[in-house]
């Protein structure tokens, strides 16, 4: 029967408000045994407070693939652009993004 049916296309309407995203350079991931919570977070520079902008929820096994894409992606990526530089995560968040500090 699976053999025969044939496979439905995935109709996936993005809206406009939807369209132009959410910018966010930190994220901090927590789980539960049922879910994987992921929030986005923007930080601005010399300001110590961040406001998460955006949630997502995911079943551990929508993580996982979530995780194989983003390992296949930034392979790809590396392979394409260069080497993706790290960040040393014993040394904090960088407050100052790693640019000069700005004096009045």
């Amino acid at each position: 029967m699976s053999e025969e049916k044939k496979k439905e296309g995935l109709n996936i309407e993005l809206g406009e408000d939807v369209a132009q995203g959410t910018y966010s350079n930190l994220a901090i991931i927590n789980h539960s045994p049922s879910e994987f919570i992921v929030d986005f977070i923007q930080m601005m520079p010399g300001v110590p407070k961040a406001k998460v902008k955006s949630r997502v929820i995911l079943t551990p096994q929508h993580a996982k693939r979530l995780m194989k894409a983003l390992v296949d992606n930034i392979s790809k990526f590396e392979d394409q652009f260069g080497k993706i530089a790290d960040v040393d995560p014993n040394k904090g968040i960088p407050m100052n993004f790693g640019g000069p500090t700005a004096q009045a």
